[in-house]
């Protein structure tokens, strides 16, 4: 079944929910802000076709890695690398990042897809049609975001 994590409008904490018929809402436990879903038949099914949170219908897909978790290991590696290069060992002062490099290898190796909604950020998780989603795209980002355009699900080609 599909899992689902909603992003709080008011204060940025996830709510995870499963679909449900009868679900017309949900609650932060953060805040207490009741955020509208609404969930179709395909949400049962895992395919994603329209965000159960804004109804927009435009996703992407990336590894299911946690993106703080991923500042914090480059920017260890990267003061690790500064000490080790004002010690004697400065020849190897790259290898921070190679076992970086290594780690990150194995890890997209590992963890599964899932999709993201562009416009509100809901995370979905075992999505059985995630082939279908594109992979990230900063030009949809900008427009969606900025300018609230709607592509109704159609990824943007040059």
């Amino acid at each position: 079944m599909m899992e689902i994590t909603l992003t709080c409008t008011e204060c940025g904490s996830g709510i995870s929910i499963a679909p449900t018929l009868d679900a017309k809402s949900c609650e932060c436990k953060i805040c207490g802000k009741e955020h509208n879903i609404y969930f179709t038949p395909e949400h049962f099914d895992g395919v994603l076709k329209d965000c159960p949170c804004c109804q927009r219908q435009d996703f992407y897909k990336q590894k299911d890695f946690n993106r703080k978790l991923g500042v914090t290991l480059f920017v260890t590696a990267a003061l690790l690398s500064v000490w080790i290069f004002m010690s004697p060992y400065a020849p190897y002062a790259v290898a921070p990042f190679l076992v970086l490099y290594v780690f990150d290898f194995i890890l997209f190796r590992k963890l599964k897809p899932i999709g993201i909604c562009y416009k509100c950020n809901t995370i979905f998780r075992n999505v059985t049609n995630i082939q279908d989603i594109h992979d990230f795209n900063h030009e949809m980002n900008d427009r969606i975001v900025y300018s609230d355009h709607d592509f109704k699900g159609e990824h943007l080609d040059h």
